[in-house]
């Protein structure tokens, strides 16, 4: 229970340190020059989880990067936000047929044995 000697912090308080600031060690820009925040759908789209099996490598390469965007103020809002960016990016290469990026990549299409 505080008391008048140990009185408790308040954790909303602005005097307090940013916790971004604390762990990475890096200043945030103020609160004036940051970018502007995008505003997410009025109507949000019906999602559902979906469970896929990755590399480690490959998560932790997407886990840096998301910290970092989040670091430098990129208007991401979480990472299922950014994955969802990403997979859009990726089947639109892959609508561009033979000139797709990730089909000279993985090799060409065909029947599997």
């Amino acid at each position: 229970m505080p008391t008048r000697r140990h009185q408790m912090p308040d954790l909303f308080d602005d005097h307090l340190p940013d916790p971004m600031e604390a762990a990475t060690g890096r200043r945030q820009p103020a609160e004036g020059l940051r970018p502007p925040v995008r505003k997410a759908p009025t109507t949000p789209q019906a999602k559902r989880k979906a469970g896929f099996y990755l590399p480690d490598e490959l998560l932790e390469r997407f886990n840096t990067r998301f910290y970092e965007l989040k670091l430098a103020g990129a208007a991401v809002g979480n990472k299922s936000a950014l994955l969802e960016a990403a997979l859009g990016y990726a089947l639109d290469d892959l609508d561009r047929g033979a000139d797709s990026r990730i089909l000279k990549r993985i090799g060409p299409v065909g029947r599997r044995r």
